[in-house]
């Protein structure tokens, strides 16, 4: 079965006065799978996220939802959002706050038990709002969210502000929610979030792409070497002659070489005894998701 495309985004550009908040950015959002944008605070994300929503202008360059025959306020219909604080009432219930939400967006009202119980509220639906935690406070708004059966679920920042228990919960309603076949787009300044929850990512800094595509493949990295010899001049002009490896860095005497392809230690060490070259200090590193985002964003900071 061919791959549906729920979103796709085409050279888009958003500029504030002197700034540009977002740079000529492409993506495409396929369905069934759960996409990050990932980056620092002021990267874009929640600008993207706006202009794809109708509540942000874009400046330059195009996107289209779903097989681009809809109008984006239909299309909206078919999409779940929470990008702002959500704002409920403090003194009615979960159930009658949700009642109203369906009167809003004129869906029907039998769904919402069923929501409730996705996000673990069923038990407190009669409860006030007003004494609802800061977690279940976000839970109720991804229920109020999910009303309208939507095809893509979009959230910002959703674990924002939330102790580690609430921080878990919701990454779990996420997952949940995912493997039930919707299609989710989440926005992340937190590395650790994307890399639990996210099988796609999109790199952000200052509103350019530095990376797209799937999670593991960002992590398949074959990693690097930290190498020492009494020839450190010749050994980096080998390594740099050397097909297997890319970028090679030297602080001291410790030579960081990454590599592009596979390559065992001990292949690499008759290599270059082979040469003349003997090593004093020789370790083979994988890198972490960490390591690599910090390699991509600190790569593009000219």
């Amino acid at each position: 079965m061919s791959s549906e495309t729920i979103l796709t985004i085409n050279n888009l550009t958003k500029k504030y006065g002197h700034i540009t908040a977002v740079k000529d950015l492409s993506f495409t959002i396929e369905k069934g799978n759960v996409y990050g944008i990932l980056g620092p605070n002021g990267s874009g994300k929640s600008t993207t996220l706006g202009i794809v929503l109708n509540v942000v202008n874009k400046t330059l360059g195009d996107f289209h939802w779903f097989d681009g025959n809809v109008s984006t306020h239909e299309a909206l219909k078919r999409v779940g959002a929470i990008i702002e604080r959500p704002n409920f009432y403090p003194y009615m219930t979960a159930i009658q706050n949700l009642k109203l939400v369906c009167k809003i967006k004129g869906v029907s009202q039998d769904k919402i038990e069923e929501k409730l119980k996705i996000v673990g509220l069923l038990e407190r639906k009669n409860s006030k709002f007003r004494t609802y935690s800061l977690g279940m406070k976000q839970r109720l708004a991804i229920a109020s969210a999910l009303l309208n059966d939507p095809e893509i679920l979009i959230l910002d920042e959703p674990t924002n502000g939330l102790d580690p228990e609430g921080i878990h919960s919701i990454r779990e309603i996420i997952k949940k929610i995912a493997s039930q076949g919707t299609t989710i787009l989440l926005a992340s300044h937190l590395l650790d979030e994307v890399e639990k929850v996210c099988s796609h990512v999109v790199i952000l800094r200052k509103g350019e792409k530095l990376y797209g595509g799937r999670v593991d493949e960002m992590v398949a990295s074959h990693g690097f070497f930290e190498l020492k010899s009494e020839a450190n001049g010749e050994l980096v002009q080998l390594l740099e002659s050397h097909n297997a490896f890319g970028k090679i860095t030297t602080e001291g005497d410790l030579i960081t070489a990454f590599l592009n392809q596979p390559l065992k230690s001990n292949e690499l060490n008759k290599l270059l005894f082979e040469k003349g070259i003997v090593l004093s200090h020789l370790v083979q590193r994988k890198e972490s998701l960490e390591e690599q985002f910090l390699t991509i964003t600190q790569n593009q900071s000219n």
